[in-house]
């Protein structure tokens, strides 16, 4: 290799430290600059961790409705074939589906209700919306719907910037397929974006199936809920197309088949499987070899790609990190693998510096030695939904067997995976450090008591509170992952002597209200009463006050009614819960679900009315009464209601709801002082008046 292709790289121990990393005399201002709002976090713990976070999400958890989760980076189908080449965006079509391909396809696709339904609606309405998880067959189902009606040519759309955009592409009577089309809450997808479609369709002759994931928002648009065939029915298709009808009784009666039949699988397994199925049949394999045939397939590849010396360390790296990173940016997995890389060679060979090729193999090769694919999807960032090219696994079980195997197979890997991990932590990008946490609740499953040691409990002891985030974020997937110690061990440090440990357990039992929502606020009201000083001489919050105000917070804009109750009974029984109490509430009426929408508390509100919800209502009010009676939170408190009212000035729904819950909050006179006051210096502001402010003004005065 010549020395202009390769960079050497310093050893993890030779870099220069960053600004604040186990620095002492910075130790005391990281907290303040570091710390991040609690329900930011919460956010960005289930917009970029695995899929099983959704379940923190109350409304995704009760619901199972895809429009009311926050999304995750990526978005792709296991089991879907992808039919053309990439385009540059600026052409209108991705590429024309190959018809041996939709004939190779409609020989083993089997319908189904929710394809039956699509269907209708297509040759209906000319645009179908189909929703469905990533791994539910949907590309494949869309390829069908306009394999059935169009008949003829099938063209694939690039990402439009909107759906209006793609009107001048509709301009023949073709099939057209718009795939993983994003649709963010803050820029719904909505039935007035089709209805010029679905006319330019009408006149072209064309018919068009747009796919998107079960978390995009759809606000008024009617859609289908991809729901695939059962997997009897998928299995049965594959093996009968090779093999005939006469064999199926047979074969479908082996017990590794109805084992594999009860258990839920994508397409992409099951047709894996069906062809393992037909070498028994054969009799190329046994039927033992095929009853565990996916485990055991998954973990010898692991071991061979780990033990395989003809493998560079590299790239043995990279595997490692895609497996933190699966299904996310590629070039986020390929930037930190290069660091692994680096830290597995000083393992290796402390005196040998690592070198690293600055422009080597391609992507699509490095994607291919790691039995990877990529595609362009999206990741959510703070700056919106923003499209990337995402990688991932073909098999969605390799992510999880390589960090078990580097983990408890290849113990001297330890050192340089949890210095690459603590760094992964610190990154200023949230998707990386959420991942971070992921990767350490997987290794939590595989060896809780070392993954504590070398990992979480360090997290949990150091002075900067995004240390303690980090911890808590660990312990709170290792719980989803069913590992459990976790509980155990919150309860401990909830009760412990240890202040650090403490509030990261707090921080856990914040996020996990959703999921054990009891025990979460009997350990958390006991706690509150062993820490009475919630604020200190001057009025502002001491880290106690911060960290049960933050979980306090989370539990009651995730939880909702459950918790607010509880609070709510207590404001007047309870003094220190009801500082607390306040502090939480206060911080939840800053909230939004995106910027620029109507607070989360407002709404809630204004949920509750239009319901008849009036318990929730009055406690909701009862909470913004000692608000405003609360010498710590009082002034603030006005603060939301000013931000409320200049929001109100273009949203009417806004402004009702503020209209109704002004009303009983100023029957006490104190309180209708402050807010009429407050109303007035809105109205008659010289820099900008505030309409809303006088029209609220008016509804009061007449009540």
């Amino acid at each position: 290799m010549s020395q202009e292709a390769a960079a050497p790289a310093a050893p993890a121990e030779e870099q220069p430290p960053r600004d604040g990393e186990n620095q002492e005399d910075q130790a005391e201002e990281a907290p303040e600059r570091q710390r991040q709002e609690a329900w930011a976090a919460r956010k960005a713990l289930i917009q970029h961790g695995p899929s099983y976070v959704m379940s923190l999400d109350r409304t995704a958890s009760a619901t199972q409705v895809g429009r009311d989760q926050l999304g995750v980076s990526g978005g792709t189908v296991h089991g879907n074939v992808y039919f053309g080449a990439a385009a540059e965006h600026t052409e209108h079509f991705a590429g024309v589906v190959p018809p041996e391909k939709t004939a190779e396809l409609a020989d083993v696709f089997r319908g189904c209700p929710s394809f039956d339904e699509a269907l209708g609606r297509l040759r209906t309405d000319k645009v179908v919306v189909l929703s469905g998880g990533r791994d539910s067959g949907r590309q494949s189902a869309a390829l069908m719907l306009l394999h059935r009606v169009a008949g003829g040519t099938v063209r694939h759309l690039v990402q439009p910037g909107s759906l209006p955009a793609l009107l001048a592409r509709l301009d023949s009577a073709d099939g057209y397929l718009l795939l993983n089309f994003a649709a963010p809450r803050s820029n719904p997808l909505r039935e007035s974006h089709l209805l010029g479609l679905r006319d330019r369709l009408e006149r072209s002759g064309g018919h068009l199936v747009i796919t998107v994931e079960p978390s995009a928002a759809l606000d008024d648009v009617p859609f289908v809920r991809w729901e695939p065939p059962p997997a009897e029915e998928i299995l049965h298709a594959h093996v009968t197309s090779r093999v005939g009808e006469a064999a199926w009784p047979e074969l479908c009666g082996l017990a590794a088949v109805k084992e594999f039949v009860a258990r839920q699988h994508p397409p992409a397994a099951i047709e894996q499987f069906a062809q393992r199925l037909v070498t028994v049949h054969r009799g190329e394999a046994d039927e033992q070899a095929l009853a565990a045939f996916s485990e055991q397939a998954v973990e010898a590849q692991v071991t061979r790609w780990l033990t395989d010396d003809q493998r560079a360390l590299r790239d043995k790296a990279f595997l490692i990190s895609l497996a933190v990173f699966d299904k996310a940016p590629y070039a986020v997995a390929a930037e930190l693998s290069d660091v692994l890389y680096a830290g597995l060679q000083h393992t290796a060979d402390p005196r040998q510096s690592p070198v690293i090729p600055v422009f080597g193999s391609a992507r699509e090769d490095r994607l291919a030695l790691a039995h990877a694919r990529g595609y362009m999807g999206t990741e959510v960032t703070e700056w919106g939904v923003l499209g990337q090219f995402i990688a991932e696994f073909r098999e969605e079980r390799t992510a999880k067997a390589l960090l078990e195997a580097v983990w408890n197979l290849h113990p001297s890997a330890r050192t340089a995976l949890v210095k690459w991990i603590k760094r992964l932590a610190e990154d200023g990008r949230p998707l990386v450090r959420t991942r971070a946490a992921s990767a350490t609740a997987l290794l939590a499953e595989a060896d809780f008591s070392s993954t504590m040691a070398h990992l979480i409990e360090p997290w949990a002891d150091d002075p900067d509170p995004g240390s303690w985030l980090t911890a808590a974020n660990a312990l709170t997937l290792a719980h989803l992952l069913e590992v459990e110690t976790v509980l155990p061990v919150l309860r401990e440090w909830c009760t412990g002597e240890v202040e650090r440990r403490c509030w990261t357990a707090i921080r856990a039992y914040g996020l996990l209200g959703p999921v054990v929502p009891e025990e979460t606020l009997d350990v958390l009201l006991h706690a509150v009463q062993s820490n009475p000083d919630p604020v200190d001489e001057e009025g502002e919050p001491t880290e106690a006050g911060r960290q049960f105000a933050d979980a306090l917070e989370l539990l009651l804009l995730a939880v909702r009614e459950r918790v607010l109750g509880a609070l709510a009974e207590r404001l007047d029984s309870e003094r220190t819960v009801r500082t607390y109490a306040c502090l939480a509430f206060l911080q939840a009426c800053k909230q939004t679900e995106e910027p620029g929408d109507r607070p989360l508390v407002l709404h809630w509100y204004a949920d509750a009315v239009t319901a008849g919800d009036t318990t929730t209502a009055r406690h909701l009010t009862t909470f913004w009464k000692a608000l405003l009676a609360d010498r710590v939170c009082g002034e603030q408190a006005l603060g939301v209601l000013r931000s409320w009212v200049r929001r109100a000035d273009g949203m009417p729904e806004t402004e009702s709801a503020l209209a109704v819950l002004l009303r009983h909050i100023t029957e006490l006179p104190p309180n209708d002082h402050r807010v009429g006051h407050l109303l007035r210096s809105l109205r008659d502001s010289r820099v900008a008046p505030s309409p809303a402010a006088a029209r609220l003004l008016d509804h009061l005065s007449a009540h």
